[in-house]
């Protein structure tokens, strides 16, 4: 790839250093917190500024970027354990989708597998830019001298560039076998003692990097390549046979349609089968749910796309897929309800709250292949894809870890159980909920010196740069200053 360096070029390559700076200040300087919406905006403004709001695919676009905005606020407005690392790769990678996705033409389908040629094709191009740009340098800085001479002056700069990690190393090693030579690299003027270099460092190289790869990207996105597509309208696709579908279909539906009815009695009755705890109880529940996701939902998934079919054995494939949905919407609720008998008996948990909200999502995943059963020309992976995204940040913008604490105060406040331990291995929301239970019964057992602990660590917290202000954290200290913890 040939690059012509151009001023402008300079000129944005320093306008990414300093979103490569504000990077680094946003996520190494503390817990995340108000920083993550710095960011955010500090990407997009130099995103409009180098595109100049020339976008494509603006619906789905639009929805991605709200996704992503209400995702970074998360860190401000909650503190959940769960999301709080999960976001830290999630939100870029749907960045970089998103960035991806506005910028490409619209007759390129994003939901189709060579919008996965596209990323990756983006991702190479941004390499190779970087690559020709320095190598474009190079040639200039070059230019007048001798062929020999700029290549051993190139050869000395990569031997820098390799001696430095090597540096740091063997130097740390040597001043360990050594105290003498330990002493004297200490002996250096007070004021290099004060410079903490491997810290600045890192944060240097952290900043290069992040600058190099905003530049890649932005640079990247300007270049109109994309992948030729390897889809073939006139391609043959493998079919399935639909007399041998219904078949299958048929017999499924026959041992789901047994199943359900001999257990239907105790699926919905709330009360447990002879022999079993609540534990196992709930435990066999799950195991139907991994059955009507890992079978029913793939072969209703494979049916729909490569069975062809008569019109008359169409009919009857549709009568096959809906009753099949119907009694896989049958086992997830007993499965759901199921959980809730467990929940009931020993408490909330963040993954049990999880696992009730993936049933829910199921759900609402095969009422739309029901609907895409009898109406064919509705697109599932246009739905699954947004469906996926939009159950992911309602997680986030619910918090879960709330809902977990105000269901676990809620069953104490019926049965006065609760395991404050687990309260405790939340975050601030968790503890938000012992000061509740606190302020009920003083007296509960082990709960005040628990609360004495957290009250200890949060005044050791006080001083928390300003990248990690969040609204939960202090409202939470507040309440624990006027309570006397």
């Amino acid at each position: 790839m040939k690059v012509e360096v151009t001023r402008k070029d300079f000129l944005f390559l320093v306008v990414c250093i300093g979103l490569g700076v504000l990077a680094e200040i946003s996520f190494f300087h503390g817990r995340i917190g108000v920083s993550y919406l710095l960011f955010v905006a500090g990407f997009y403004s130099v995103l409009f500024y180098r595109t100049g709001f020339a976008f494509y695919h603006r619906r789905i676009g639009l929805l991605l970027m709200l996704m992503i905005w209400i995702l970074a606020g998360s860190y401000l407005y909650y503190d959940s354990i769960l999301f709080y690392s999960l976001n830290l790769i999630v939100i870029p990678v749907l960045m970089y989708l998103h960035v991806i996705l506005i910028t490409t033409p619209e007759n390129y389908n994003w939901a189709s597998s060579y919008f996965i040629a596209i990323l990756k094709s983006k991702l190479e191009q941004l390499y190779q830019y970087i690559s020709a740009f320095f190598q474009s340098i190079l040639n200039r800085v070059f230019k007048n001298v001798e062929d020999g001479t700029s290549k051993v002056m190139i050869r000395i700069l990569i031997g820098i560039g390799f001696s430095l990690p090597l540096l740091f190393v063997v130097g740390a090693l040597l001043m360990s076998a050594d105290s003498v030579f330990e002493e004297m690299l200490v002996s250096f003027p007070a004021f290099l003692l004060q410079l903490n270099f491997l810290e600045g460092f890192f944060r240097t190289l952290f900043v290069i990097i992040a600058a190099l790869l905003f530049f890649g990207l932005f640079q990247a996105i300007r270049m109109k390549r994309f992948p030729k597509q390897s889809y073939d309208p006139y391609k043959k696709v493998t079919e399935w046979e639909g007399v041998t579908s219904v078949t299958i279909l048929s017999i499924l539906n026959l041992l789901y349609g047994l199943f359900a009815a001999v257990q239907f009695t105790y699926f919905f009755g709330g009360s447990l089968e002879e022999g079993f705890t609540y534990a196992e109880y709930a435990r066999r529940g799950f195991f139907e749910l991994s059955m009507v996701t890992l079978i029913n939902w793939t072969l209703l998934i494979s049916f729909l796309t490569f069975v062809k079919a008569s019109t008359k054995v169409n009919r009857v494939l549709k009568i096959l897929y809906t009753l099949l949905i119907v009694f896989s919407a049958i086992l997830l609720a007993s499965a759901y309800q199921r959980l809730s008998m467990y929940e009931a008996a020993y408490g909330y948990t963040i993954d049990r709250v999880l696992a009730h909200g993936f049933m829910i999502l199921l759900m609402v995943i095969f009422a739309y292949t029901l609907i895409k059963v009898w109406l064919e020309k509705v697109s599932l992976l246009h739905f699954y894809l947004i469906g996926a995204i939009l159950f992911y940040t309602g997680l986030n913008a619910v918090n879960v870890e709330q809902v977990v604490t105000k269901q676990n105060i809620a069953r104490y406040e019926m049965t006065e159980k609760v395991d404050i331990d687990y309260l405790n291995s939340l975050s601030y929301t968790g503890w938000d909920g012992l000061l509740e239970i606190y302020k009920s019964d003083p007296n509960y057992l082990g709960l005040k010196p628990m609360l004495s602990q957290i009250g200890e660590r949060l005044r050791q917290k006080e001083e928390a740069p300003w990248q990690s202000y969040n609204f939960k954290r202090q409202e939470v200290m507040q309440k624990f200053k006027e309570m006397g913890f």
